[in-house]
């Protein structure tokens, strides 16, 4: 019962300070902050798609509009829905994620719990300070909504209206129902995420990985799993992404959208500085190399998906966020959403965080970039006492940031999964030893 009032009361602060916020000048900047839209996110863009929609010009026949077919009719339908209070519809879903969040907060408690039951008699002795108790679940549903709701990066995307929201809402959803063992929905949500973005493409390999793993346990089968049974389930995501690509290509009679959208992803062509790298090495390339160095970046952004699932085999759920936390980092257009996600997810680990060794170096270049980075673009924009340089280097300090935080979970997670099965404390020859992870 008092869970449930926490989470109520975290979610009234949340919209509450959301809708006050909208009545401010506050949206209006946020909304220009190339950290929070960029061409694929802007609301502005959206409205001129379907201003082009509206007056029989196709949105797609130049380089104005890079939202899917789908979401220009479902965001054509709340404009016309609600005209001057489109602002409800962002904190709408701001409250659906939050209601997903609250639910995946529910279900990985039990997981986490159940997976350690399986376990425990692999575990050494005397670990019982590093293994998850009810209590320390109990509160995880509650930290991860509150993250969510009073998160300053959710709270500026909200209020920034970047479609992005949209995004994040389906990978929420492919959390949830991975952890509900819902096979379809979850494929369905992170088809809907790759159509919009690409990237989530990757989750695929936990999910299925996830669900192979949760069958050979339900029939109880020592097999382990084959490659073969996980492309299977894999192929089930890929199929239905492509299902929503030829709907598209139903509703608009043309391939046309495919260029603005998945093309335009990929093929990077509109460098407007964000929080990526992408921008500022395509700015000083010549055009000669621009194709392989594309290629480059695009295939670094996906290659960490196959030695990651071969190390974290056994931990999908895991293995889903660092992928989310990688695609924020190596993706052609960035923006504070993609933070968003995975600094929302962050309890979903605090089991492990007794274990990381960078918190206070991370958590002071977040703080840092998040408040230089306005700055340092007004002092190059506007100012004209800086160059496009000091933004590249807060931008890539950012990224630097990210990589330390998600590299340090990754080695508090790995380093709690040895004491578990080693114990605590290590000796060699009768003295303390240190455990090293290669």
């Amino acid at each position: 019962m008092a869970s449930n009032v926490g989470l109520g009361v975290c979610l009234a602060i949340g919209v509450i300070l959301r809708l006050s916020l909208f009545r401010t000048d506050i949206p209006q900047w946020f909304s220009n902050r190339v950290e929070i839209s960029n061409a694929l996110t802007s609301w502005q863009k959206a409205l001129d798609g379907i201003s082009l929609a509206d007056n029989d010009i196709s949105p797609y026949s130049g380089d104005l509009f890079h939202e899917t077919p789908i979401m220009l009719r479902v965001f054509s339908f709340v404009t016309k829905l609600m005209p001057n209070k489109i602002h409800y519809f962002f904190v709408f879903i701001d409250i659906l994620s939050g209601l997903v969040i609250a639910s995946i907060g529910k279900h990985f408690s039990r997981y986490l719990l159940q997976k350690q039951l399986s376990e425990v008699k692999k575990y050494a002795v005397g670990v019982e300070k590093i293994i998850v108790k009810k209590d320390d679940v109990d509160v995880m549903q509650m930290s991860l909504v509150a993250a969510h709701f009073l998160n300053p990066y959710s709270i500026a995307v909200c209020l920034g209206k970047s479609t992005a929201v949209i995004n994040n809402l389906f990978i929420y959803l492919s959390f949830m129902f991975m952890l509900k063992g819902n096979q379809w929905l979850c494929m369905a949500a992170i088809a809907f995420a790759s159509y919009q973005s690409l990237y989530p493409i990757m989750l695929v390999v936990p999910a299925a990985i996830f669900f192979n793993t949760k069958l050979s346990n339900a029939k109880k089968s020592k097999e382990s799993a084959t490659v073969p049974k996980y492309g299977g389930s894999a192929m089930i995501g890929i199929a239905l992404t492509a299902a929503l690509f030829i709907v598209s290509y139903f509703m608009e009679h043309s391939w046309k959208f495919l260029h603005a959208t998945t093309g335009f992803i990929l093929g990077v062509p509109d460098l407007t500085p964000n929080m990526g790298v992408f921008w500022y090495f395509f700015t000083e390339m010549f055009e000669h190399f621009r194709p392989f160095f594309i290629c480059v970046f695009q295939i670094n952004a996906f290659l960490y998906t196959v030695p990651l699932a071969i190390k974290l085999r056994d931990h999908p759920v895991f293995l889903a966020y660092v992928l989310v936390t990688l695609m924020s980092i190596f993706k052609s257009y960035p923006s504070y959403a993609d933070v968003a996600i995975f600094v929302t997810l962050l309890p979903m680990w605090r089991h492990v965080f007794t274990y990381m060794r960078n918190t206070f170096i991370v958590t002071n270049m977040f703080l840092c970039c998040t408040v230089l980075s306005p700055i340092l673009w007004h002092l190059w924009i506007y100012a004209g006492s800086a160059n496009a340089n000091f933004y590249f280097a807060i931008a890539l300090t950012f990224s630097t940031a990210q990589i330390f935080l998600i590299t340090d979970l990754l080695f508090a997670y790995l380093r709690r999964e040895f004491d578990l099965k080693n114990g605590i404390k290590h000796k060699i020859d009768g003295k303390d030893a240190q455990v090293i992870l290669d």
